[in-house]
């Protein structure tokens, strides 16, 4: 008997139900870090520096509904937002799906845990200072470059 092919093979970002876009997040926490442009050049720099409703040991928001009305420069993601920033790190399965690749082994999906997510490294759990605690001014002091390295198995 063949299986199904999951969802996220089968479907467009457009056509996901609320529980299966839901379901795609890893829950690595990587978009809830805050990032720094380039006013001249638009280059993109990552700090360890999460959002202020961000919880590192859940790696989740801990106000998600609210978060807009909370933080208002909150961009939440969407079909067209995915395809559209180019900030969202290369193991986002949102941006996966989006460009027709296949999820990493380490996604719950695909492994079954939702464990594998920092098992594998991919999460931000240990790795983060609230912004709560840092100023605006001082976040070039916490750059760094593991949100875009592509994971290995």
């Amino acid at each position: 008997m063949l299986e199904k092919e999951p969802f996220w093979r089968q479907k467009a970002l457009e056509e996901l139900s609320d529980a299966e876009w839901e379901a795609l997040c890893d829950g690595c926490g990587r978009c809830c870090l805050n990032k720094l442009q380039d006013y001249d050049t638009g280059e993109i720099s990552w700090t360890n520096v999460a959002c202020r409703l961000y919880d590192e040991d859940a790696c989740r928001c801990r106000d998600y509904e609210n978060r807009i009305e909370t933080v208002p420069d909150c961009l939440p993601l969407s079909p067209e937002a995915v395809r559209e920033i180019s900030w969202l790190p290369p193991s986002c399965a949102y941006r996966l799906v989006a460009e027709g690749r296949d999820l990493y082994w380490w996604h719950h999906l695909v492994s079954g845990s939702r464990d594998t997510v920092h098992e594998a490294g991919i999460s931000t759990r240990g790795r983060t200072v609230s912004e709560r605690h840092v100023p605006v001014d001082e976040w070039e002091d916490f750059l760094v470059e593991w949100p875009v390295e592509t994971p290995a198995r």
